[in-house]
């Protein structure tokens, strides 16, 4: 199975996990309601706002629905926690207002620090999850540090997306027992039932506590047996009548860039190659109170955080990189299936886009078309992809629909399209997911392409010429429980297939996969919590039926003491490249604790016999990649990242691969920070050992200096400035080589201005 090592992705997967496996004890209502279904806790309307400043001081708490959560759900199983939690609830017509008041014995060692939003899973933090439509098919997170600095998710049959940003508002203060967070979480921020009465939603709240291990507790009771999360919630009832009001939100920005770059690259002066000032406007409106409506003009889709490098060198396939953009992050969990027929990262620059998306009742729905000024193209085979970015607009295309069935499952279609000037690709899929019982499901999904290239682009990439069809399936089966769970997985991608506006590098192979894991749990005082083993068999044939890879895999998980993990997978197998077999094993450990609260120290290791794909032989990759995150006091962060690979063959060294990046970050309080980003990527490479001529060293160096101001996800201010130095030594002819000394390239100014005006 595979694992998860992305934090914030860890944090919540967590929590679901918690969900699904770890059961609860008791949480009690002290006021009307058990918080079962047939008696939900009632939470209280009232009539007067109320001032988030974390002092619970308005007289209105005092007739507030109370609940004591007090029960550790993970590590601990249905144990009494070591730490107590109150939350109170309320609402008016326009908010939610949550107050979660934390007992700790040593507040001292509370871990709190102010940092950009959605940068607080090393802290304590306290959170509430709402299944606005009570069908255990989605819900809304909302989650605070001690300070009040924010972070959301929103969490569907279809996976999470922790990158969605609400406008909401809190506060948190340090107290002489513990702290205090105060939420206003506004309707408009929330899709949820057309009622005149009252409504019954699903309710979780979680506190993270980390000391010797991370203790997370809970409300309500787990079923370790049952796999779906909020299925099994505590219910709230009231909010009748209750309204988004004019669920308007119009978000005018700015933004300019100045970019200069030497004439000849290396050498010669700067000249200008871009001098732009952008005015540009995003609007959302909330027509109904679970459907929204977008739309932007000459939007500003930069992004102010640099995609981290990745290495690039003896790789087979396009890199993955991750959705940042507020428009396209707007609902885009009804957009996903449980292959990535939808990857919004292949729309580069924008010139419009429009967007639907909601729920009614049983039907989801998901809709957007957005006009790019560049066509970006992969083009997929079985041993490798291309890519190519033409100079030319297109639009694309999405239409999605799922239907609910029955208590938990769904079937739905997706029907994508993207045209240009002599060229199209379109798709169209069907999937369902099916939950049997508590303990089996099944993800099935058929998709279907169409696609056409320009002959010109045809005849560069090697792509066949006239029309192009393909397909691919998918076929999941799980079979989870408290301590053993095994699965099935089928996938089929044809010659082909492609989907332009999704991400499937890889075409023409047959793959299976079958395996188990079996887990053992333990208190958390003891010297492990958790312990995990499992392994898996894997084929894999192209469509001609040759064999292209069999093997197995195991792995072992670990979690302990000072939030000790460690993870292991080793495998097997016998792999066909280049028409050659090559029989390869290997280890992948990832390992990490923290030695005290304001350090983090991760590692993760990979020593593998793998394949020289530029020269086709085999060799021997070793990789170590430490991680290290230092929290000085409250206000100072720092991040160290190195990447270090090194490849052997029979000959010599083949290569060596350095990546660095360093994060250094003073947050002067929730809403300011200054950021500086150095990122250097050295490659040393064995000219004589390739096949190809290649350069021998390569060098670049990245500069990022960031002031951000942020009121909310979208009225902010960002002032920057990035740089990038080359140097190396490249091939120019037989035997002939140019040294470069590490040079400035480019160099570029931008700043943002962005407001966002709601009502």
């Amino acid at each position: 199975m595979k694992r998860f090592n992305h934090p914030a992705e860890t944090v919540f997967l967590v929590i679901i996990l918690a969900g699904v496996f770890f059961p609860s004890g008791e949480a009690r209502a002290l006021n009307v309601g058990t918080g079962s279904m047939e008696e939900p806790f009632k939470v209280p309307h009232m009539t007067k706002k109320i001032k988030i400043d974390a002092l619970m001081n308005e007289a209105a708490w005092n007739g507030a629905l109370k609940l004591v959560v007090n029960t550790e759900v993970e590590p601990g199983e249905n144990i009494p926690a070591p730490v107590k939690m109150e939350v109170y609830l309320l609402y008016d017509e326009s908010n939610l207002y949550v107050l979660f008041r934390s007992f700790d014995p040593d507040p001292s060692q509370i871990r709190a620090r102010y940092c950009d939003r959605d940068a607080l899973w090393n802290d304590d933090w306290v959170a509430i999850f709402i299944d606005t439509f009570n069908d255990g098919r989605r819900d809304y997170g909302y989650i605070c540090n001690p300070f009040g600095v924010q972070s959301d998710i929103v969490e569907s049959e279809m996976g999470g997306n922790s990158a969605w940003d609400a406008i909401w508002d809190s506060a948190g203060r340090v107290t002489s027992d513990g702290y205090i967070v105060e939420m206003a979480i506004p309707f408009n921020s929330l899709s949820f039932q057309r009622s005149e009465s009252n409504q019954v939603w699903g309710l979780d709240l979680v506190r993270s506590y980390p000391r010797d291990v991370r203790h997370h507790i809970g409300l309500w009771p787990r079923d370790r047996n049952n796999n779906c999360y909020m299925c099994q919630a505590q219910k709230i009832s009231g909010f009748a009548r209750i309204e988004p009001g004019k669920n308007i939100e119009i978000a005018p920005t700015i933004s300019g860039i100045f970019t200069q770059e030497r004439e000849g690259y290396t050498s010669g002066d700067f000249v200008e190659k871009e001098k732009s000032f952008d005015p540009g406007v995003t609007m959302r409106w909330g027509f109904t109170p679970n459907m929204t409506l977008s739309a932007t003009g000459n939007p500003d889709f930069s992004q102010v955080e640099s995609d981290a490098m990745q290495l690039d060198i003896n790789t087979q396939f396009a890199l993955y990189y991750p959705e940042k953009r507020p428009f396209f992050l707007e609902g885009a969990d009804f957009f996903n299936t449980h292959m990535r027929t939808v990857h919004t990262r292949s729309f580069s620059d924008p010139d419009w886009g429009i967007k639907l998306s909601g729920k009614e009742g049983r039907n989801a729905i998901g809709f957007f078309s957005v006009q790019d000024r560049i066509t970006n193209l992969t083009f997929p085979a079985q041993e490798y992809s291309d890519a190519a970015s033409l100079d030319q607009r297109s639009v694309g295309t999405v239409l999605r629909y799922r239907r609910d069935v029955k208590s938990s499952s769904n079937i739905g279609f997706l029907i994508s399209d993207r045209e240009g000037k002599d060229y199209y690709n379109r798709v169209g899929v069907i999937d369902g997911k099916l939950k049997f019982n508590k303990k089996d499901q099944m993800a099935i999904m058929f998709i279907g392409s169409v696609t056409s290239y320009p002959e010109q682009v045809a005849a560069d990439y090697g792509q066949p010429e006239g029309s192009l069809e393909g397909g691919a399936t998918e076929i999941y089966y799980l079979h989870g429980t408290k301590s053993l769970d095994w699965y099935a997985i089928y996938r089929a991608f044809s010659p082909q297939f492609r989907t332009d506006i999704g991400f499937f590098p890889r075409v023409d192979y047959n793959y299976t996969e079958a395996g188990f894991g079996y887990t053992w749990n333990n208190d958390p005082d003891n010297w492990w919590n958790m312990m995990n083993f499992g392994a898996c068999h894997e084929t894999e044939h192209d469509f001609s039926g040759e064999r292209l890879l069999v093997g197995y895999s195991w792995w072992y998980n670990y979690r302990g003491k000072k939030q000790s993990e460690l993870d292991l997978v080793g495998f097997g197998r016998v792999q066909r490249y280049g028409g050659e077999d090559f029989y390869l094993k290997g280890l992948i450990a990832d390992t990490g604790f923290y030695p005290f609260g304001a350090m983090s120290i991760f590692l993760h290791g990979v020593v593998r016999e793998a394949i020289d794909y530029s020269n086709i032989q085999d060799g021997l990759q070793m990789m170590i990649n430490p991680v290290i995150e230092y929290r000085i006091g409250t206000h100072l962060s720092l991040g160290i990242d190195h990447t270090y690979e090194r490849f052997n063959v029979d000959d010599g060294r083949l290569y060596d691969a350095n990546i660095s990046r360093v994060n250094l970050v003073y947050q002067f309080n929730r809403r300011t920070f200054f950021r500086w980003i150095g990122q250097h990527r050295y490659y040393k490479r064995s000219a004589g050992l390739y096949l190809d001529d290649i350069d021998p060293t390569k060098e670049n160096f990245f500069n990022q200096l960031l002031f951000s101001y942020k009121i909310n996800p979208q009225t902010v201010l960002f002032l920057g400035y990035s740089d990038i130095f080359y140097g190396g030594r490249e091939y120019v002819a037989s035997d002939e080589y140019r040294e470069i000394d590490p040079v400035q390239t480019d160099r570029t100014f931008f700043m943002k201005i962005g407001y966002a005006w709601a009502q």
